[in-house]
């Protein structure tokens, strides 16, 4: 699934072709992604002008001068392509500018989804009113982190996996973070003490942040608009690194189930 580098990363990529164009044609090519296309998608976007795009935790936002805006998530395996050579049978909705330019929205399980949200609740659209701060916002902070853990005995690795905590995070970026923060992603979040979620805060922040330098992390079917493939899964310390010796101590990295997703850490650095 695309996480919250991937999302972004797709979100300026689109702004080099949408910020300030005028959307002359607008083309479900099919009824329904993961639930129907807004019935009014078509009539509220054509002849719209996209004044500006954003993110919220892994959903992107397409503002417009009609006062609503289209959030898109891409699912399992969406992403955006630019100026196509040609519509393909996954390419589920089209977008094209008054300048020329076609945007496709290619999703070959069709776990995504597109809506239109008025601009003024966005806030409280039922999918964003009770997630929490931002991983690069400043409301993210270890006093924030320590009263939402506050007596919860479910591990760290799940709380942070938890979006009404931290909004947006998923498996491979908590996997990394808690390896630099050196804390054990089994311990119950309500024990992690003060000074390590004082490391874990900027660990999140630093993780996210080079990851969307690096333009995401490739896995399966995600690529950036342009079709270029992300890096940072070059850059893992332990996701997806079994037996191989951690980057630290080099003991070697260790898999195991947890909340029915694989988490990979050092034994030996994580405690």
């Amino acid at each position: 699934m695309p996480e919250l580098p991937e999302v972004e990363t797709t979100v300026r990529g689109l702004a080099r072709y949408l910020d300030g164009a005028r959307l002359i044609r607008v083309a479900p090519r099919r009824a329904d992604l993961r639930r129907p296309f807004p019935a009014d998608l078509v009539q509220t976007l054509t002849g719209a002008t996209v004044t500006g795009l954003g993110r919220r935790a892994k959903y992107g936002l397409i503002h417009t001068d009609r006062g609503r805006s289209m959030v898109f998530h891409l699912g399992m395996s969406g992403r955006w392509r630019i100026d196509p050579e040609d519509i393909g049978t996954h390419d589920h909705l089209v977008l094209e500018t008054h300048s020329g330019h076609v945007l496709s929205l290619n999703d070959p399980r069709r776990f995504g989804s597109v809506d239109l949200v008025d601009e003024a609740a966005l806030a409280d659209w039922p999918a964003f009113a009770a997630m929490g701060p931002e991983p690069l916002g400043d409301a993210l902070t270890p006093a924030h982190l320590k009263a939402a853990l506050a007596s919860r005995s479910a591990a760290i690795k799940l709380m942070l996996l938890d979006q009404r905590i931290v909004a947006g995070l998923g498996n491979i970026y908590v996997c990394e973070a808690l390896f630099r923060a050196g804390i054990d992603p089994r311990r119950p979040g309500g024990q992690v003490s003060g000074p390590a979620l004082a490391r874990l805060v900027p660990a999140i922040k630093a993780v996210i942040a080079e990851a969307i330098e690096a333009g995401g992390s490739t896995l399966r079917d995600y690529a950036q608009p342009d079709g270029q493939l992300g890096y940072f899964s070059k850059q893992f310390d332990v996701y997806d690194r079994t037996g191989e010796a951690c980057s630290r101590c080099s003991a070697p990295v260790q898999r195991f189930a947890q909340g029915g997703r694989s988490t990979w850490h050092c034994a030996k650095c994580q405690k």
